[in-house]
């Protein structure tokens, strides 16, 4: 099953002490603000919204579309589900998507939102209809399995990582366009393209983030002291959020050269990859998952840092 949260669903001012802020209907509600600065707050809630059934294991990966209509999820029993989400906040089954021999690890949504990519563990990457839900096309490697996906942002190419720890860059024909070989990527199925196309990040080596502009083949690295156990880039492609297996998040400016900006501490990870992320009004932000089974800041087992 995957559980639908509601998450920053309006904005408001803190007024005499108040808790409270505009819901969608017009009404007031209480829960807990996050913001940064001018008075003005995001309203987190609590309340679980839905819980999505009609996967038969766990679920591994969720992704919105971008115009946030679907959201597709995908699964340690080897298939992929399109949901489609309604204006009341209803949220119906449109697709359940088999085909995959092994757990799907990710999923990658086109630009426009026609298409979406599914990758199986080490196995071989589906190209969807998101509409008909149809599989186009299968991409795959004699001898060697794909382990991530991700568009380049015009939507006509994409690129993957290779058991090999190569990345290929494909068309929608099925062709390879580019192999980079080479440790350029480990079995992790992180990996983010910046909005121009040309720049990707991956983690290369165990405690190293490589930054690749794949046109004039410029590398640029990230060097930790710890084994990485996932990233996450702002929206504004200025900076990285790297988890490392010893409990610490670094922040790095990546707008130049890689500069360390700071560390967060306080989350709990022992067992599994714990991802964070940066978000709120203007990013001001950082969010991190958590093993603990204490009630953080967002009440929704999650650490919150203020970051500006």
């Amino acid at each position: 099953m995957a559980w639908l949260y509601g998450g920053l669903v309006g904005v408001g001012e803190v007024e005499d002490g108040r808790d409270s802020c505009e819901d969608g209907g017009g009404g007031r509600r209480q829960g807990r603000f996050v913001g940064s600065g001018k008075g003005k707050m995001w309203k987190l809630w609590k309340k679980d919204v839905k819980v999505l059934h009609g996967h038969h294991n766990e679920v591994w990966c969720l992704q919105f579309s971008h115009e946030g209509k679907y959201l597709a999820s995908s699964s340690n029993d080897r298939s992929v589900i399109i949901w489609e989400v309604h204006e009341d906040a209803e949220v119906s089954l449109r697709h359940t998507l088999n085909g995959h021999q092994k757990p799907v690890v990710s999923v990658s949504w086109s630009p426009d939102d026609r298409f979406l990519l599914s990758c199986g563990l080490e196995e071989a990457v589906r190209c969807w209809d998101v509409h008909l839900g149809v599989c186009l096309r299968v991409y795959e490697k004699s001898f060697l399995g794909l382990i991530s996906c991700i568009w380049v942002p015009d939507g006509k190419q994409f690129f993957s990582g290779a058991t090999d720890r190569s990345i290929s860059l494909w068309d929608l024909g099925g062709n390879e366009v580019e192999c980079w070989k080479g440790q350029r990527t480990t079995k992790n199925s992180d990996m983010a393209v910046m909005k121009n196309g040309r720049q990707i990040i991956t983690i290369c080596r165990e405690k190293t983030i490589l930054l690749l502009d794949w046109e004039s083949k410029l590398e640029k690295l990230i060097e930790e002291n710890q084994i990485i156990t996932s990233f996450s880039l702002s929206r504004d492609e200025k900076f990285l959020l790297i988890n490392l297996l010893n409990q610490e998040i670094h922040l790095w400016s990546i707008a130049d050269d890689p500069e360390f900006v700071r560390k967060y501490e306080g989350h709990k990870r022992s067992r599994f990859i714990v991802r964070s992320c940066l978000g709120g009004c203007e990013e001001a932000f950082v969010a991190s998952g958590s093993e603990d089974s204490q009630v953080h800041e967002f009440e929704l087992f999650a650490q919150i840092w203020k970051l500006k």
